[in-house]
């Protein structure tokens, strides 16, 4: 059976989810659906990219991957088609495939809206399962649109680096307030070189080593450690690191504001100084 999963930002609050579920399921009941996330924040590119990344790599080889997220933010012409890694992405033409691989594609194709129909939610979801039932009864990849097609593209959120430390951006809250920083364990090590190192947030906050678990240190105590995904994460045992330390994500929103909120934008960066 086709394996799907869906990630979008719709929600649960209204009829949709259910809606793009019953059209998939019109096109091909053998359609298996998983869902990923409905609660991605609206226009919030590292996060979404953070979730569609880490989850993508769990499936199995030649899942769909169903991205609804940002799908009108310009004026659509084509949604995309993307094969890299042995798994297929979906999604719009608006800068986030990129920043879920942080790569180039192994292939990439267009699939031009045709017709006159209104282009909304449930109209992408109808060309998406087309695609996928193509794919699943034997048409090349390359007969569904348009090969190696022009397409939006948008830099991933990266840390900054240099032999003194790494500096990186907030991209994730869980639903515990843990914190995740878009720092992976092997940045991290090869930074460090061995060193000593210490972890710096909301101006005096430090921590000085990785725990391998929350019980590491005694409840109400802060922590950092690496993640199942492989991401730095600050958290505090038993309690809620980002609501006490005033922490926030990224946004592009946030990326934009004046000066005045400089402060703001101080509690997204988390610095790691090596000694």
């Amino acid at each position: 059976m086709p394996l799907i999963t869906l990630s979008s930002e719709i929600g649960h609050q209204d009829y949709l989810v259910s809606a793009v579920k019953a059209r998939l399921l019109t096109i091909d009941p053998a359609f298996q659906i998983i869902d990923i996330s409905h609660h991605i924040p609206p226009f919030n590119y590292p996060q979404a990219a953070y979730i569609c990344r880490t989850a993508f790599s769990n499936f199995p080889d030649f899942t769909y991957h169903m991205v609804l997220v940002n799908l009108f933010e310009k004026k659509p012409e084509q949604l995309l088609l993307a094969f890299h890694h042995n798994q297929y992405i979906l999604c719009a033409d608006n800068g986030l495939l990129n920043m879920i691989l942080e790569e180039k594609p192994d292939m990439i194709i267009g699939i031009p809206f045709k017709d006159n129909r209104e282009k909304n939610t449930l109209l992408v979801a109808d060309m998406m399962g087309a695609a996928i039932h193509q794919l699943v009864n034997g048409t090349a990849i390359r007969d569904i649109g348009e090969p190696d097609i022009t397409y939006i593209e948008k830099n991933a959120l990266k840390p900054v680096m240099d032999d003194s430390g790494i500096e990186g951006q907030i991209i994730f809250i869980d639903n515990f307030e843990n914190v995740v920083v878009n720092i992976t364990r092997d940045q991290f090590e090869t930074q460090r070189k061995g060193r000593r190192f210490s972890i710096n947030f909301k101006r005096d906050e430090v921590i000085d080593r990785i725990s391998t678990n929350y019980a590491d240190v005694p409840e109400g105590e802060k922590l950092a450690l690496f993640n199942s995904a492989g991401y730095l994460e600050i958290a505090i045992n038993k309690g809620n690191a980002a609501g006490l330390f005033g922490l926030k994500g990224f946004n592009e929103k946030s990326g934009r504001v004046s000066a005045i909120m400089q402060n703001q934008l101080f509690y997204q960066t988390i610095r790691i100084y090596f000694e």
